[in-house]
């Protein structure tokens, strides 16, 4: 998604880690760097190159910018997330002047004295054809009348500004934040392509290069997110299309992404995104981080809602270049018009909202496709980047904020003593490359060559020219190869072309078709193969039906005697298709492996990341302690998919089979993952539960752990959450409610609240509770009501020295952040998770080239906000009470009870 959703937890997180601001109350010293300019001096930047703010829109009252553009004449455009655009004209490289000169668009016909927002709410910018294109994401605002969708600006006039505005396609994209989004000029500077959400229907095209009948295609009990996230979208998720200028032919390139906001091409022409994660989906054997994908014409990435997420291996989608991990994507840029030395120039430049991260994506070609590895190019904490180009003068220009946060203009500039002068070569264009881009001409449709062409390379080493050669055939009438498929006889190709004929064919030919895929010798294929052989099973029963009678006594007598595998892989694309077909043995089997302890490498799985999850936790407070909590007791993530796919089956248990069974739900419970964890554990036992007697059901809803849940299925029980109704505390107005008045206040109530959040994790309160923290038993004695709040409402005010991070930044140019616990000779122990202090990471002093002390708390600011006054004086008392109860604090002018 653009920006990740509000978090009805973050209180409960983030308060836990209150320690880190009771920073002067604990007499250590106080850490206040003083820096010439804070918004620079919170930039991590790579030897060589100077950071520039330029501007603050939002401290004008110009809103918070998320998209920019250069025009002809050099000025960039610019648009705030909910208002108007503006045009910039920027002081030069080196001109020492700091403003630039800022106009607000006059957008269509405008009278004297108008303020109404003509056009604006952009998300995604492009100066081409002498028009400004804007791609609008407005969804529910009756100020601004202009709906989602693609407009185009034209001065018709010669005045200078937009006086035509021309719809080009309305969309429908609602929640705004996967919406329609970035809009790019073609390689050949002769059409554009757009990206949207996967909240955006595919509106009607003229072509798809993606054949349009896609389905969910998974056999994996579906459960959509217990708390409602994206329930309604199916597929294809977000989706690519190219248009000409005039937005009248719209053609469909790629689909199945999350909520990829923006594309790029590189020098070959190639198109890359760079999708989201779902971050609820933490700790599920279904998530998938946020990746780099290459995108070639007819790509599908397999995004699907809920738990019906593809994994990256299998063969009907195509795999991400490069998994980052956890984040938020907003932009992606490449840097071949970059005033940078030459390995610049040939790197992607991956914006993260979340985590505040530009990386530098080098890409290297390997077959039809590319393998890639990341640096860390910019970062700062906070630093929620929107958007960014390279400008006519070979600068790199980005805007922070969104979401009405703080939103700056910066510039990157590169003095250091590497030669900018760019280097004539012509781009690397592999074999395969171009074997890939010759088969996708026949994915314009109809076209009497495309199977002689095609079929050959069904089985070509090469997935990506595999999957090009696919998709080639799918788009001919399917008499022309139908029956090709039966008389094949190597392996690959008639797995690739059942897939095929699964996906476009006749129920008719489904018996046809499986006696022909248990004909392939299973025990002579290489394991990729296997998978991709049990993934073309698995599309038959979905796009044909469920084998009956002989047909599926001879699939489960073919696959059975394989199950289980040697690898995670093998025995997740095993046990869907079997399950599915209740194979006999098949629940002992799957309970057996749910007793392997070692989990598999995320690697096994196409999953492994190159941004370690550890190194996040401390760059943003408010998602990286969602990140700490899971790492502190990771869930079981092979054992998960096993238990939800065995959540369908119906035979062959028994009762000391259920027992146990139902008894591994109990446990999950005591895991810690993403916000929708326990409610899709709790969605997997219900589904298994519907298929135990009914005359055992209580038996076993509470041997499963019904008794940890709330009402709603989602939650654990707790004794208390927050009342409020919140309201944004500010300090004069909080220190006031708490000096207005003498009533008792409730010691339970506080202390309900005090545990609810999380205080105890780490802190210590009469001789209980964590150590992360300062101990806070003594707080009432020492601080005014006016110290508390201002410590929890401006925790970055001042850090102490006892519980300050360290940034130390890394010979590959990556910084690592952590709060120094040790040191030897050769190397810092530092420890990045505050719900697992014991968890040290070790960076070698070798590698180190600077370290710094971090100005950002990792306590997020404002915690009270989800509080009503009545519930800040009760817990402000039970802080200031140290936990006890007899405190005079509890002794109230009026006499009043000591605990309600």
């Amino acid at each position: 998604m653009f920006y990740k959703p509000a978090k009805l937890l973050l209180v409960v997180a983030a308060f836990a880690l209150i320690g880190t601001s009771w920073i002067s109350m604990q007499g250590a010293n106080s850490i206040n760097p003083v820096a010439d300019n804070p918004k620079i001096d919170k930039l991590k930047l790579l030897p060589g190159f100077k950071a520039e703010h330029l501007y603050s829109p939002s401290d004008n009252k110009e809103g918070s910018w998320v998209a920019m553009a250069f025009d002809d004449k050099g000025r960039m455009i610019t648009s705030d997330q909910y208002g108007f655009l503006y045009r910039l004209e920027l002081p030069p490289i080196g001109s020492g002047s700091s403003q630039p000169k800022i106009e607000k668009l006059k957008v269509g016909v405008v009278q004297p004295g108008d303020t109404t927002v003509v056009m604006g709410y952009a998300q995604g910018l492009l100066y081409a054809f002498n028009s400004l294109y804007v791609m609008v994401n407005n969804w529910q605002n009756k100020k601004f009348d202009k709906g989602s969708g693609l407009y185009r600006l034209q001065d018709t006039d010669g005045d200078d500004q937009f006086d035509k505005v021309t719809l080009l396609k309305a969309l429908k994209g609602e929640p705004g934040e996967h919406g329609p989004h970035s809009i790019k000029l073609s390689p050949d500077k002769k059409s554009i392509y757009v990206i949207a959400g996967n909240h955006t229907d595919v509106p009607e095209m003229d072509a798809y290069r993606l054949p349009s009948n896609w389905k969910e295609d998974n056999l994996f009990p579906q459960i959509k997110d217990p708390r409602g996230h994206a329930n309604n979208r199916m597929a294809p998720g977000g989706w690519i299309a190219n248009i000409d200028p005039e937005g009248k032919r719209w053609e469909l390139i790629g689909a199945g992404f999350r909520n990829a906001f923006d594309i790029a091409f590189n020098e070959a022409g190639d198109m890359f995104a760079y999708d989201s994660d779902m971050e609820w989906d933490f700790g599920l054997p279904w998530y998938r981080p946020t990746r780099i994908c290459h995108v070639p014409s007819g790509a599908e990435f397999g995004w699907r809602t809920g738990n019906g997420k593809w994994l990256p291996g299998n063969p009907d989608n195509l795999p991400p270049v490069l998994n980052i991990g956890q984040g938020s994507p907003t932009n992606l840029v490449f840097g071949e018009n970059a005033r940078f030395p030459e390995r610049y120039r040939q790197s992607l430049f991956a914006f993260d909202w979340s985590f505040g991260i530009i990386y530098s994506i080098k890409l290297k070609p390997k077959g039809a496709s590319y393998e890639a590895e990341r640096e860390e190019f910019i970062s700062g904490s906070p630093l929620p980047l929107t958007d960014g180009m390279f400008g006519p003068d070979g600068a790199l220009y980005f805007l922070t904020g969104g979401r009405r946060l703080e939103s700056d203009l910066y510039r990157i500039t590169y003095t250091g003593t590497e030669s900018v002068t760019p280097v004539a070569k012509a781009p690397v264009l592999t074999k395969e490359h171009q074997l890939r881009t010759q088969l996708e001409q026949y994915h314009q449709g109809a076209n009497p060559a495309a199977v002689a062409a095609a079929w050959p390379n069904l089985n070509h080493p090469d997935r990506f020219v595999r999957y090009a050669a696919r998709i080639a055939v799918e788009h001919q009438p399917v008499a022309q190869w139908q029956n090709k498929v039966f008389t094949e006889t190597d392996p690959q190709r008639l797995t690739q072309a059942a897939i095929a004929l699964a996906r476009q064919g006749d129920a008719a030919q489904k018996s046809k078709l499986l006696n022909a895929l248990v004909t392939i010798k299973y025990d002579q294929l290489p394991e990729s193969q296997q998978f991709d052989l049990c993934r073309a099973f698995e599309l038959v029963f979905l796009r044909m039906g469920m084998p009956e009678g002989a047909d599926k006594e001879k699939v489960i007598a073919y696959l059975n005697p394989h199950y289980p595998a040697k690898t995670a892989l093998m025995n997740r694309g095993l046990s869907k298709v079997l399950i599915a077909l209740e194979a006999p043995g098949v629940v002992t089997k799957t309970l057996a492996l749910m007793d392997i302890k070692d989990e598999p490498g995320s690697k096994d799985l196409g999953l492994e990341t190159s941004t370690a999850s550890s190194d996040l936790i401390l760059r943003n407070p408010q998602y990286g302690l969602d990140i700490a909590s899971m790492l502190a007791k990771v869930p079981p993530l092979q054992q998960t998919f096993y238990a939800v796919m065995l959540s369908r089956e119906d035979t062959g248990w028994t009762p000391e089979l259920r027992a146990k069974y139902f008894s591994w739900f109990g446990n999950a419970f005591k895991y810690q993952g993403g916000r929708s964890y326990v409610g899709f554990i709790d969605r997997a036992r219900k589904l298994a539960l519907n298929h135990v007697p009914k005359d055992q059901f209580e038996k076993y809803n509470k041997l499963s752990g019904a008794d940890l849940l709330s009402a709603s299925g989602n939650d654990f029980v707790s004794d208390y959450a927050p009342k409020g109704p919140g309201r944004p505390w500010k300090l004069d107005n909080a220190v006031a409610v708490l000096d207005s008045g003498s009533t008792s206040r409730s010691f339970d109530t506080g202390k309900k609240i005090y545990s609810a959040i999380l205080c105890s994790r780490c802190h210590s309160m009469g001789g209980q509770g964590g150590d992360i923290g300062p101990d806070l038993t003594q707080l009432g004695t020492r601080f005014s009501n006016k110290d508390i709040l201002e410590a929890i409402i401006y925790p970055d005010k001042a850090i102490s020295d006892q519980y300050v991070s360290t940034i130390f930044t890394l010979k590959n140019g990556e910084s690592v952040l952590g709060r120094l616990v040790n040191e030897d000779k050769g190397s810092y122990s530092i420890s990045q998770n505050p719900f697992a202090p014991d968890q040290l990471r070790k960076v070698a002093k070798k590698d180190v080239v600077s370290k710094k002390n971090s100005t950002v708390s990792i306590m997020l600011p404002g915690l009270i906000n989800s509080l009503n006054p009545d519930e800040l004086k009760d817990l402000v008392a039970y802080l200031k009470s140290g936990g006890n109860q007899n405190n005079e604090v509890y002794k109230a002018a009026s006499g009043g009870s000591k605990g309600k």
